[in-house]
């Protein structure tokens, strides 16, 4: 497998509006890419389409090897790992950590009529590990910090071994400390040997780090530009994309925005 993502003129309608138009879209087995774009500029109905929660309604979508519409979703899904703080909404406050990160095994949110063996709990304490919370074990969800429990829902979406991992603003409502530590151990885990292919979705560039090569930026459902994310995190492109005159400067291999003149 080389094309972990593969969208050719795809684009979706809801109730006749266009919310995705004529998107192409290709990344590779070994590449990680940021996708970029304002509020309501595609970026969560993008990763509908690719999970397959949403179905194009022009073009083709090719994932993991997979055509839709010669493929069953539901088994295509269960390579595909998703990571939203809006799933923080759905978990039982009384959760244990290591439970909601087994959970993933099955696709569920917490442990309820599951019946996870002792191995799978190894693995989970492992993840925990590798995502650098595993001192939370034994910990209620409710007791944990806003940071941790991101970790924890990365850590749940790692738990089936995923091809292709989504993190959808995983850093949202953090503060400073609390993000950049995040981003730490996303950073250990894009380094793994058998790290899966990660898309890291942000409308903030400094969260961009150099282990994402490339970056899709996205404006009013329609690509607006793609590539090597030197080429592509730009003072004149950022400028056109956000209609506002701002400057980008890189600091340890990381872009950083500002308005210009400030």
């Amino acid at each position: 497998m080389t094309s972990v993502i593969d969208l050719q003129n795809v684009s979706w309608k809801r109730q006749h509006e266009n919310i995705l138009s004529d998107i192409n879209w290709r990344v590779e087995k070994g590449e990680h890419w940021a996708v970029l774009g304002l509020n309501g500029s595609g970026k969560t109905s993008l990763l509908n389409i690719v999970t397959g929660y949403s179905w194009p309604t022009t073009g083709h979508a090719r994932i993991l090897n997979h055509t839709f519409g010669k493929v069953d979703i539901r088994e295509l899904r269960k390579s595909i790992g998703w990571v939203s703080s809006s799933f923080q909404e759905r978990i039982n406050e009384s959760e244990r950590a290591e439970d909601i990160v087994v959970s993933g095994k099955y696709a569920s949110i917490g442990l309820a009529y599951e019946q996870p063996e002792e191995k799978d709990f190894d693995k989970a304490f492992q993840i925990m590990e590798q995502m650098r919370c595993r001192h939370l074990a034994g910990r209620t969800y409710q007791t944990c910090s806003q940071g941790e429990k991101q970790k924890l829902l990365i850590a749940r979406g790692l738990m089936a071994s995923p091809d292709l991992l989504l993190l959808d603003e995983s850093t949202s409502g953090l503060d400073f400390i609390a993000r950049e530590d995040l981003l730490a151990s996303i950073q250990q885990l894009v380094k793994q040997e058998n790290a899966p292919t990660i898309i890291f979705v942000t409308h903030h560039i400094e969260e961009i780090l150099p282990e994402f090569s490339c970056a899709l930026l996205l404006q009013n459902g329609a690509v607006f530009a793609k590539g090597l994310r030197e080429n592509v995190l730009t003072t004149d492109n950022l400028t056109r994309l956000f209609d506002m005159p701002v400057h980008v400067e890189w600091h340890s291999q990381r872009p950083w925005i500002s308005l210009r003149g400030s």
